[in-house]
């Protein structure tokens, strides 16, 4: 059975060993009445994730993220069906044994985009694009009141100051390097985020690895999954993992996204500062990832990730 996990540490261990995961896993998959369905373990993803037949996928979760898998269950559920594109149905959501817990959920059609992506045509792109785009802006445009017990934070304005606090700390544990990491506190000071705005469900990593695609004839968006890190707040902040993740610094294709998502583009440091102050940020992997200014200077970083055509 799967053992008691209480740190990241210990995790790390449990994951990393199908010694130990495999035979809990095909129990709980017993438990579940679906016994002889093969099982294979997909290869990325923090948390164990296991295709189950050619339908189903079963994902398992720490004790100490349970917050984390009842609100991928709950904003599952409340979004199946509902969005321009699918996203996995669940079937069950329960606990295990030790603190694990475990959604069971469809599976969707198609490879990642990200695999997909080099596939692709300019033209098969753009379509992709617009149609993510579309995507998005029907999720950001859903009544998200009844999820506010288990989706957070409940004060927005309130995270970006604790996130504000430590993110001198934060970017330096991540082995961000000067001259980089000295300007990041003089930068977030020179940009205004808005303190009024209309807050909606965020995915928070709207990323090619979490769309998938098919291949065949017509070559469309197939899905969108992923939600344990779903948030309440700002929709700009969901920008973030476009223009790195999706758009990937292509200013036309970032001004495609806009445009079929129905809204002006955003000032290119107001998304660097969200991406700074990311619950998920890791600039020394951005600027690997990504192109960069000839000179260290954010602003001119925010213009080459966030900047659009025209």
């Amino acid at each position: 059975m799967l053992p008691n996990v209480d740190t990241d540490d210990e995790l790390r261990a449990v994951i990393s060993d199908e010694a130990v995961l495999r035979p809990a896993v095909e129990d709980l998959v017993a438990r579940l009445g679906l016994s002889g369905l093969s099982l294979r373990r997909f290869d990325d993803g923090s948390l164990p994730v296991y295709a189950l037949g050619g339908d189903l996928v079963l994902k398992l979760y720490p004790g100490f993220e349970v917050a984390e898998a009842v609100r991928e269950a709950r904003v599952l559920a409340h979004l199946w069906g509902r969005l321009p594109v699918p996203t996995p149905r669940v079937y069950a959501a329960d606990e295990y044994v030790n603190g694990w817990r475990f959604v069971l959920m469809s599976r969707l059609s198609g490879l990642s985009l990200a695999e997909a992506w080099p596939r692709l045509t300019e033209a098969e792109r753009d379509r992709i694009v617009t149609e993510a785009a579309e995507a998005l802006a029907a999720l950001h445009a859903m009544d998200h009141k009844q999820l506010a017990d288990v989706v957070g934070p409940s004060d927005w304005d309130g995270f970006l100051r604790r996130q504000r606090a430590g993110v001198f700390e934060r970017h330096q544990a991540a082995g961000l390097t000067e001259p980089w990491l000295s300007r990041i506190p003089e930068f977030l000071d020179s940009v205004t985020l808005p303190a009024s705005i209309e807050l909606a469900l965020l995915h928070t990593e709207f990323m090619r690895e979490h769309l998938t695609v098919e291949l065949g004839d017509g070559r469309r968006l197939t899905g969108l999954f992923d939600f344990e890190p779903a948030m309440i707040g700002d929709p700009a902040y969901d920008f973030v993992g476009v223009g790195l993740f999706v758009t990937r610094a292509d200013p036309r294709q970032f001004g495609r996204f806009y445009e079929a998502y129905g809204r002006a583009p955003h000032d290119p440091d107001q998304l660097l500062a969200y991406t700074l102050l990311h619950v998920y940020s890791n600039l020394p992997w951005y600027l690997r990832e990504l192109p960069a200014p000839a000179e260290p200077r954010l602003d001119a970083l925010a213009e080459m990730w966030f900047g659009t055509d025209g």
